[in-house]
């Protein structure tokens, strides 16, 4: 039996024990609620498949059954915790949640139910079980995620971590010149401010064995780099030039020439201030157009865009500060607002234009590729301490309600369910 991709419970319904002529009876009592002998079967069935399948040797049937109930046990309590807390699932997304389990199975939706039923269980079963995960994730998220609290030292440390260093930080390309003085080293500089290429200074002066390349070193990541030089280039933005390094061998200038890994990624920015008015019951949209109209002529006139903007703009985020709206990437702003901008000159005051916020015109100051590294780096690195910290917390919160509950297990006769469980017939059809 193939294991869904989505499936964390160990208790999907099966086929094997509605062939098996066990009468169903209440077998765990759990605060309010029960667990029938029927879902400890289920879950038998599908621990001793998942032996199976992985070619496993299954331990005995009561250390099993043991385990099964304990689950089950966690499970009931965190559906009664939902239940009284009211979650719930629609159908609409259970519907989303199934549609994504088939896609992460690589098939059709029909495809995927018409291989449930083909499997030996009811779709509608099949939907239960996923709805109840989907119970028990929100509620644990809810009952845990407001519990975990990452303080500023435990991620700085993290991110000093050999995994870190090594899986989330980028390789970095660096170019180097090298000279005997710090007056080289300073002469070097103004070059380049200047506007000499990096290289060609290097190959002109650098004593380093590179030179010959214009000083271009191999790709290499900061911890794998002299103190020296990580401490001056690590972080840094590409076409970053560092100030002169001094070692035993002279005075290195450094650049960092470009960066590659999985967490590389630059961003197109735009710098722009805009000014917005908003149609009211006293100023109807004609006259709103009429006088935003009269406000970007004053500017094309000659009058200063930041005092008209605090003046006249009822946008409470920017008019304060003289319409500017800082360096903002796609997908932030209102469509209209965005299309406009990034098809605007720099310094050209744009047409009046409509948002669904009232009628605006903008101007684009200034326009970037923004370095998006550092940031996806530190976003997955709090990912990773949070995941950790949800583990543990969860772990802990299971433990706590599980020891506060009231459990009563039946003593029930189970000798027939484990011959036939232990039979060869039995786990030939598993």
């Amino acid at each position: 039996m193939k294991q869904f991709t989505f499936i964390t419970s160990l208790f999907l319904s099966s086929s094997l024990f509605s062939a098996i002529e066990i009468l169903d009876r209440v077998a765990v009592i759990v605060d309010d609620g029960v667990i029938m002998e029927s879902q400890i079967n289920s879950g038998l069935e599908n621990m001793v498949t998942r032996y199976k399948d992985q070619n496993i040797p299954t331990p005995p049937m009561e250390s099993l059954r043991e385990q099964v109930i304990e689950s089950l046990i966690v499970e009931e309590l965190q559906l009664q915790l939902a239940n009284r807390a009211g979650v719930r699932i629609s159908d609409a997304e259970l519907n989303d949640a199934i549609t994504r389990i088939a896609a992460n199975n690589e098939m059709g939706l029909e495809q995927f139910i018409d291989y449930i039923v083909k499997d030996g269980e009811s779709y509608e079963d099949f939907r239960e079980n996923v709805k109840k995960q989907m119970i028990v994730q929100r509620i644990q998220r809810g009952r845990v995620g407001n519990e975990i609290d990452i303080t500023e030292k435990e991620f700085q440390a993290f991110l000093a971590t050999d995994e870190s260093l090594t899986t989330l930080e980028p390789e970095l390309l660096v170019k180097q010149i090298l000279v005997q003085t710090l007056d080289e080293a300073d002469k070097a500089i103004q070059r380049i401010e200047n506007g000499e290429d990096f290289s060609s200074v290097a190959k002109d002066i650098s004593l380093s064995s590179n030179a010959v390349d214009g000083g271009l070193m191999q790709w290499r990541k900061a911890a794998d780099m002299p103190d020296l030089f990580s401490n001056a280039i690590d972080k840094k933005e590409v076409g970053f030039i560092s100030q002169p390094l001094e070692s035993g061998a002279g005075y290195h200038i450094l650049m960092l020439f470009d960066k590659r890994g999985p967490f590389v990624q630059y961003e197109d920015q735009w710098l722009s201030r805009h000014i917005l008015l908003i149609p009211s019951t006293i100023r109807d949209e004609e006259s709103t157009k009429v006088e935003i109209n009269d406000i970007r002529s004053r500017i094309i006139d000659g009058e200063d865009f930041s005092d008209l903007a605090k003046e006249f703009s009822e946008d409470p985020g920017s008019g304060s500060q003289g319409g500017e709206l800082g360096w903002l990437g796609k997908g932030v702003l209102a469509p209209e607002f965005e299309e406009t901008m990034i098809n605007m000159n720099l310094g050209e005051i744009s047409p009046v234009f409509e948002t669904q916020f009232g009628f605006h015109f903008l101007e684009v100051l200034d326009t970037r590729s923004y370095d998006m590294t550092r940031d996806l780096i530190e976003d997955r690195a709090y990912q990773i301490l949070y995941g950790r910290k949800y583990e543990e917390e969860l772990e802990n919160t299971l433990h706590l309600m599980r020891a506060e509950a009231f459990v009563e297990i039946k003593d029930l006769e189970r000798k027939k369910l484990f011959i036939l469980l232990e039979s060869p017939q039995v786990l030939d059809q598993t």
